[in-house]
């Protein structure tokens, strides 16, 4: 078996199978579940040429795609969503760096998951940035999944030099708890390599910062952000976003995906020029996705859970939508797929798999056994190449 690492398979191949995934989250990261898919396929075709090529959508998972796309890797020591330091990656390409949340301040980074709703912050990824730029970097990739704070983008400010000022003058810590006695954003101490910098935010999500689909009312559950606490915080994100508007001159309140983090898209908009970009289609670009795609008989990706969700900018469909132009049949492998007739026929995909159907229907097998189910499935796909 020729099994790639990375790198663009031969393009005089008309056989190979590039395997493309992205996490299977609370399971697998994207390599792994490649490889296990390509040690399934080796089984049942040895002789088969094998791309592994891992992707991500901004979230979990996107500088080690980048780092497998030949970046490399940057050591960082950042603090975490509570202050506890922390050593993480950026992945960086010349002058080209890719920044992700989720490995610097994200909800992996808290030990044993536990949830910090109201002091969790985003110093760490602004400390991330901020290790880029001192290395020259000025063209900043930004991943916002899998966050762990509703901040606003507060700490991303501070982890960059900014300070947060009270009514007295005095500091305010980063965090939720502290949005409403925020009376303005002291810039001049950011880093000075913003100036020339060029900062994208590949966002998973296309929420608005503020309303019934915010992110407050969408992803503060999922951060322990309820009931009366979820009201008050919306209320002082409502004020936070009214003073980057007196700041700036841009209205972040109802902006497409500003929602993103906690707010971080929005306020990176809004204070530091950033541009938001669609996660997925973007990740690939820089990653040169579409070199994979030469020479292959077949692309297989996939992730955790497939639903209607999957068609607004997440990865399986950016890579069906770059297969299909490019003439090379998808095959589609999930821990759960949950998607509508009407969503299966938008993705396009030729043939799917479902570690939930796999492990019969339980779920607790499905993710305890992905690697051993994900063999299986790669047996059954070797067998129908």
């Amino acid at each position: 078996m020729a099994v790639g690492s990375g790198h663009p398979a031969d393009a005089s191949s008309s056989r190979t199978v590039v395997i493309a995934p992205d996490k299977f989250k609370h399971s697998l990261t994207a390599l792994k579940v490649s490889r296990a898919l390509a040690c399934g396929i080796h089984d049942v075709r040895p002789d088969a040429p094998i791309d592994v090529a891992p992707v991500a959508d901004g979230g979990d998972g996107t500088v080690d795609a980048a780092i497998a796309a030949g970046f490399e890797p940057l050591p960082v020591t950042v603090v975490n969503a509570i202050g506890t330091p922390v050593d993480s990656v950026v992945a960086r390409r010349g002058r080209r760096a890719v920044v992700e949340l989720a490995n610097t301040c994200g909800m992996s980074t808290l030990p044993g998951a536990a949830l910090h709703p109201m002091k969790a912050h985003t110093v760490g990824v602004g400390q991330a940035i901020a290790a880029a730029l001192d290395h020259g970097c000025d063209d900043i990739v930004l991943g916002l999944g899998g966050s762990a704070s509703t901040d606003a983008g507060t700490g991303l400010l501070v982890g960059l030099g900014a300070r947060l000022l009270d009514r007295d003058g005095l500091p305010v810590e980063p965090g939720a708890a502290g949005l409403g006695r925020i009376v303005t954003v002291d810039r001049n101490g950011l880093h000075p390599g913003l100036r020339d910098a060029r900062i994208r935010i590949a966002a998973d999500v296309t929420c608005p910062l503020l309303g019934p689909e915010g992110s407050v009312a969408v992803f503060g559950p999922q951060k322990g952000l309820t009931g009366e606490a979820a009201v008050q915080v919306e209320q002082e994100i409502g004020g936070f976003a009214a003073l980057v508007q007196d700041l700036s001159g841009r209205d972040i309140r109802t902006l497409r995906g500003g929602g993103a983090a906690g707010g971080v898209a929005a306020t990176a908009y809004g204070l530091l020029d950033a541009e938001i970009i669609e996660g997925a289609a973007f990740v690939l670009d820089i990653l040169g996705f579409e070199r994979h795609l030469g020479g292959a008989r077949v692309v297989v990706t996939g992730e955790g859970r497939c639903d209607d969700q999957t068609l607004h900018g997440k990865a399986p469909a950016a890579i069906a939508h770059l297969a299909r132009r490019s003439g090379v049949p998808v095959f589609l492998v999930a821990g759960e797929i949950a998607m509508s007739e009407e969503g299966r026929e938008k993705l396009g995909v030729q043939r799917s798999w479902s570690l939930m159907e796999a492990a019969g229907g339980d779920r607790a097998v499905a993710l305890a056994e992905a690697e051993r189910l994900l063999a299986e499935v790669g047996r059954q796909i070797g067998a129908a190449l």
